[in-house]
């Protein structure tokens, strides 16, 4: 499968031949809309080379919305002097680099998202080797149950589940009990995401729920 890659420019502009490479990218324009797009991608890429201003703020933005998905920033050698650790980006490429390094720089950021056993969308960092969970930098109190419904519905953004698929997915065939276990424990997520964050589970009325970043 390609990797899934937002950015804020038009593909070519930034690599010419980037069809070239087992990547696919999708533009969103550097605002909170692209906070949207970028929950379902695997890594961000930031034109920094002509507003470096800009590029520094929606840098900070995506941090600062909870998004965990390691950035990458495109700038000109000039602009170098500017970056400091204060843009919490993950890594950064000149203008002009070819294909091969793009591509290695990309293969590099997610193999560390990968070795760190993280599960990361809409704010949400699920550690499965821990078994634990965070909502930005805060940790959730789940119990296993809770864990594992909500990283079953973290990594289907956006599909909808009805509660018998729920139950027999996530409590198991062998489970006895009615769906409304389902409903009990979706409105306790929600109470943990806090009011800000509980439209993170949707409700799709006659049907069931979806995890909508």
């Amino acid at each position: 499968m390609s990797n899934q890659l937002v950015e804020g420019v038009r593909p070519e502009s930034v690599l010419p031949a980037i069809g070239l490479l087992p990547h696919e990218l999708r533009s969103a324009p550097a605002d909170t809309t692209a906070l949207t797009e970028s929950a379902t991608a695997d890594a961000i890429v930031i034109d920094g080379r002509s507003d470096l201003a800009a590029a520094r703020t929606i840098c900070r933005l995506f941090r600062s919305s909870g998004i965990t998905l390691p950035v990458l920033l495109v700038v000109t050698e000039g602009g170098l002097a500017a970056l400091n650790d204060d843009w919490r980006v993950a890594d950064f490429i000149l203008d002009g680099a070819g294909p091969a390094e793009f591509d290695a720089r990309i293969r590099l950021l997610l193999a560390v998202n990968d070795a760190e056993g993280l599960i990361q969308s809409g704010g949400i960092v699920i550690d499965e080797a821990a078994y634990s969970a965070r909502l930005g930098d805060v940790p959730l109190d789940l119990t296993y149950t809770e864990f594992e419904l909500l990283k079953y519905l973290v990594t289907h953004p956006g599909r909808v589940f009805s509660r018998e698929h729920l139950l027999a997915d996530v409590w198991g065939y062998d489970y006895f009990g009615g769906t409304r276990t389902v409903d009990v424990h979706i409105r306790r997520l929600r109470a943990k995401l806090g009011t800000e964050h509980e439209a993170l589970i949707g409700t799709v009325r006659n049907v069931g729920y979806r995890f909508t970043p």
